[in-house]
């Protein structure tokens, strides 16, 4: 059995945590935060691009650290288009309801 460890072995170890984590409720903070940050520092060792890659592509609450980390160099570049859109939209919809309601509300009162 090989047993040597290497930042992407460790990444991938990390990122199924923290995947276990999120999908598991309530995790303790401070264990989430110790995850994150070591998570964030083995995916910063990691030099191969299309290893990186793959690890984000196959574990998403990695990819969303790793954009949080890269966000003031790239932005939301690993979000795909479409999910951001429907966030936009739908956030537009909720604003302009509550604005309705507002203003019918101070139309009745």
């Amino acid at each position: 059995m090989n047993t040597s460890r290497t930042p992407t072995t460790d990444a991938v170890l990390l990122a199924q945590l923290l995947e276990r984590l999120e999908r598991g409720g309530h995790p303790d903070a401070g264990q989430y935060r110790m995850v994150v940050r070591r998570l964030g520092d083995e995916l910063a060792r990691i030099d191969d691009v299309d290893t990186l890659n793959s690890l984000l592509e196959a574990h998403p609450a990695a990819a969303e650290l790793y954009e949080n980390l890269h966000y003031a160099q790239a932005g939301l570049c690993r979000s795909l288009l479409d999910a951001s859109m429907a966030s936009e939209l739908r956030a537009r919809d909720v604003i302009a309801r509550a604005r309705r309601s507002t203003t019918e509300g101070s139309a009745q009162g």
